[in-house]
């Protein structure tokens, strides 16, 4: 519990207000959930543009749209959709699984893919992002199949075509984070539990001295991704702990590498061209 509290705490300090245009994707009883959309100047709904979906860290307990609102201009500046998803929380209190988390984070997906002819989106290049538990969501919807909310029309696919995972939770085995709340259904939610062919290429952030997730699990992550024949990249970044990559932090150092490494990473998927455009933070 000490650690979610933890992970909510680094989400919401370094968490923006999100920009774009708000849109309810998902209604729940009374609830109305929302997405932001952020579009390049020049876009048009009739563009086939690439698209990424990001999700906000905070432990399934806490965070909110907003943490990769940096992200998203920057992506919308280089000619890509952003779109940053809130999503239902669960109980600090509770032990439950991500059960609304992960039904909420496909429903985001099936919504944007399903509208990609008003949204200037091509529908096979969408991207998944997310960090902590967020990356974990970003990671979900990319491999594991099935957990679908009974309302999505799931004719629409909620697979995304690449991940951008930054200091992703995607181990939630016996040894990983979150085993408590998933128990011994971990292969239902644990993304490093569901490696296959199929998984889109990704790139994994991971700072040395992040507690929640250790090294060796993001070269196991990669090792099985290759075995599959997936392309996945890990960056580790030294002495660096979790919720190092945030927008404000260590003089945006970290936030500059990883978005550079993150264009880097795009473009060689064919989605950007040209070099990264995003200013070096002064010294």
């Amino acid at each position: 519990m000490f650690l979610t509290l933890i992970l909510a705490t680094i989400t919401t300090t370094f968490a923006s207000e999100p920009v774009g245009k708000r849109h309810i994707y998902k209604t729940v009883g009374d609830r109305e959930l929302v997405l932001y959309v952020t579009t390049p100047d020049d876009w048009k709904p009739s563009d086939q543009r690439p698209a990424i979906v990001f999700y906000h860290g905070g432990g399934w307990v806490g965070g909110k749209p907003g943490q990769f609102t940096e992200h998203s201009k920057y992506l919308a500046s280089r000619g890509m959709v952003a779109v940053q998803v809130q999503y239902r929380l669960l109980d600090r209190k509770s032990d439950d699984p991500p059960t609304t988390c992960v039904h909420d984070a496909k429903s985001a997906i099936r919504w944007v893919r399903g509208r990609a002819d008003k949204l200037g989106i091509d529908p096979d290049r969408i991207a998944s992002g997310g960090g902590s538990a967020g990356g974990h969501l970003a990671a979900f919807v990319g491999m594991v199949e099935g957990s679908d909310d009974p309302q999505d029309d799931v004719s629409i696919s909620a697979k995304s075509n690449a991940m951008v995972l930054f200091n992703a939770v995607f181990d939630n085995g016996p040894d990983g984070w979150g085993h408590q709340r998933v128990k011994e259904r971990y292969k239902e939610f644990s993304p490093f539990h569901n490696v296959s062919k199929d998984d889109p290429p990704s790139l994994v952030f991971l700072g040395s001295a992040d507690k929640l997730m250790p090294v060796k699990t993001a070269f196991d992550f990669k090792a099985a991704m290759e075995k599959a024949e997936v392309q996945c990249e890990v960056m580790i970044f030294e002495g660096k702990p979790h919720g190092f990559f945030n927008y404000g932090r260590d003089g945006n150092k970290p936030y500059y590498e990883t978005v550079v490494a993150m264009d880097k990473f795009l473009a060689s998927l064919g989605w950007l061209a040209g070099p990264p455009t995003l200013k070096a933070p002064s010294p």
